[in-house]
């Protein structure tokens, strides 16, 4: 199935049954997480990037690894360290020599992002000048290199996983960069059962085994169908009022907003929050975004996009705090 092709009421269902085999084959591997894993899906769906926080030991490597292993697609893993370098990650031209007739050329030799998935392990644990070297391909799917231009497979999907910047050897992530992640997608700490669970299923001699449930093509015709779920004209300006009341100059904001915020979401939250919402819908099995889908995904696509002022800080107030203040004063339309 190419991208282009009308998709009937048959595909649609069969599809959709294939997200929810999808969780399934995800399930034998993760206990518990259900948000977690929801949001990564929505995420592939939209066809944006994903940022997962947590301390460590919270199993965020092995549900990207776990999600790579039940997709049909090329996985790659960047362990990402103070000494990494651009090149390490982007590729790098190569001196060859033709033995034959003595003639030497340079040849680009692809480096781990041309990839369909790549899990940007520990992402904050690098200088600025190597998360950088993601920028393009996350934007624009494509990578740059001593002036050409190479495209990267389709469909492309970063993965990245960072600890709590509190932490020892941590590079704040800046803004530009975070912008271009589609969810910062928060991992706790799992329940005593999801515990006691883990601790069974990881400390025997059986091996959990993920069975491979969706290629590449079936990826990209859900992206297309994301697309073609419908948004009402209300939700639309719900969603627009709600992005643009995290600025503290809108005469709109909350007074969380201007107390608490320095700089408030662009368009890309707005564009974001619509496209979540429409993967939402999709993965719940219907072809209409409602109220709740964009509730449910304010703060997943909001939290990383505030910056918030040493106000807020010192009075212990989060980001996801300021989104829960925007939702109770903007109200969403009726139903």
């Amino acid at each position: 199935m190419v991208e282009d092709t009308p998709i009937n009421e048959a595909d649609i269902e069969r599809l959709v049954g294939r997200v929810a085999d999808l969780k399934v084959a995800i399930g034998t591997a993760i206990v518990g997480q259900s948000d977690v894993v929801e949001q990564l899906l929505i995420g592939l769906l939209a066809g944006g990037h994903c940022l997962l926080e947590g301390v460590p030991g919270l199993g965020k490597t092995l549900l990207v690894r776990t999600l790579g292993q039940a997709l049909e697609l090329d996985f790659r893993r960047v362990q990402f360290t103070p000494d990494l370098m651009p090149s390490d990650i982007l590729g790098t031209e190569l001196l060859e020599e033709d033995h034959g007739t003595g003639h030497r050329s340079f040849r680009f030799q692809k480096g781990p992002i041309f990839t369909n998935l790549l899990l940007a392990d520990e992402l904050n644990r690098t200088p600025p000048k190597t998360q950088a070297a993601l920028l393009e391909a996350m934007q624009e799917k494509t990578v740059s290199y001593a002036g050409t231009t190479y495209a990267l497979p389709r469909p492309f999907f970063v993965l990245a996983t960072q600890n709590p910047l509190e932490q020892a050897g941590t590079y704040p992530l800046p803004e530009a960069q975070l912008d271009r992640f589609l969810l910062q997608v928060q991992v706790d700490y799992p329940t005593a059962a999801e515990e006691r669970d883990i601790l069974a299923l990881t400390t025997g001699g059986a091996q959990a085994e993920v069975s491979r449930v969706m290629g590449g093509e079936e990826v990209l015709a859900l992206q297309g169908l994301v697309r073609e779920v419908h948004l009402s004209e209300d939700l639309l300006g719900w969603i627009t009022d709600l992005v643009r009341a995290t600025r503290p100059g809108d005469a709109a904001a909350p007074a969380e907003v201007a107390s608490y915020v320095r700089w408030g979401a662009g368009p890309r939250a707005g564009q974001a929050l619509v496209l979540c919402a429409k993967a939402r819908a999709l993965l719940h099995g219907r072809l209409a975004a409602t109220r709740e889908d964009i509730a449910a995904l304010a703060a997943p696509v909001m939290r990383h996009r505030l910056l918030l002022s040493f106000a807020a800080e010192a009075e212990g107030q989060s980001a996801d705090d300021v989104v829960a203040a925007l939702l109770a004063h903007i109200p969403p339309p009726s139903a």
